[in-house]
């Protein structure tokens, strides 16, 4: 796919990989080649098992990028929240195999997945805006919203708390851990069981499930997208 994601397609399964070499940061590049990964996959009429390299699924948006601020971070923003809408709504059964830490935008990219697996180990599942200064997108809250539990919800939210793996299970991050060293097995034993499914009547279920909650998001994508363009033409000339 390009130098950032790869695809492997065996037995109806789509296997896209998330790999810069480092944490995987979001960059508009790896956000453009993993949406052409998935334009693949819906091709292929395969199931999607996003992955990260090991240690890392993704530690979030390139803040670099946002923190220049400028058109360049309103178009990383929606497109990163884009994505996640994409995914929300993927005809084909999504599985996330959360490889180790999993940040801000990185772990919204795997709320929205269907199936979460993550690999136990000391790492942080965190949405952590909050605790960088940062309001919480009101895209971000819609993602965590439909996922999390109540009271996680507003530990997860408004308070930034950092989950490791396992209690991750308990709020809503994660549908379930294993040992590291186990996380591709049981992320491909998942999928032989998600493959069963018959695909359309997988993706009418699942456009009628998440109709509220694709509404609620859409909306709020395009409302944090013209808050922050709004902003951006409002500040004066350097």
């Amino acid at each position: 796919m390009g130098t950032l994601v790869t695809y492997r397609l065996h037995d109806a399964v789509a296997t896209i990989t998330l790999d810069d070499g480092k944490v995987n940061v979001l960059s508009l590049a790896m956000l453009t080649e993993l949406g052409a990964a998935l334009d693949r996959a819906e091709a292929d009429r395969a199931l999607v098992v996003l992955t990260g390299r090991e240690g890392v699924f993704s530690a979030g948006f390139d803040l670099a990028v946002l923190r220049a601020g400028g058109t360049e971070a309103a178009d990383l923003l929606r497109a990163g929240f884009d994505l996640a809408a994409r995914l929300l709504a993927f005809p084909a059964p999504v599985l996330v195999a959360c490889t180790g830490h999993a940040v801000a935008m990185g772990v919204f990219l795997a709320l929205s997945g269907d199936y979460r697996i993550g690999a136990r180990g000391p790492y942080k599942i965190t949405a952590n805006e909050v605790a960088i200064g940062m309001t919480m997108p009101r895209a971000a809250v819609e993602i965590c919203r439909q996922r999390l539990t109540p009271a996680c919800f507003n530990r997860a939210v408004v308070l930034a708390e950092v989950f490791p793996p396992e209690d991750a299970v308990a709020a809503g991050f994660l549908d379930r851990v294993v040992p590291a060293g186990e996380l591709a097995e049981a992320a491909a034993a998942a999928a032989a069981e998600l493959a069963r499914l018959d695909l359309d009547a997988h993706a009418a279920t699942k456009q009628r499930a998440r109709r509220l909650t694709g509404t609620a998001l859409r909306e709020a994508i395009d409302a944090d997208d013209a808050a922050y363009r709004a902003w951006l033409a409002a500040q004066p000339a350097s």
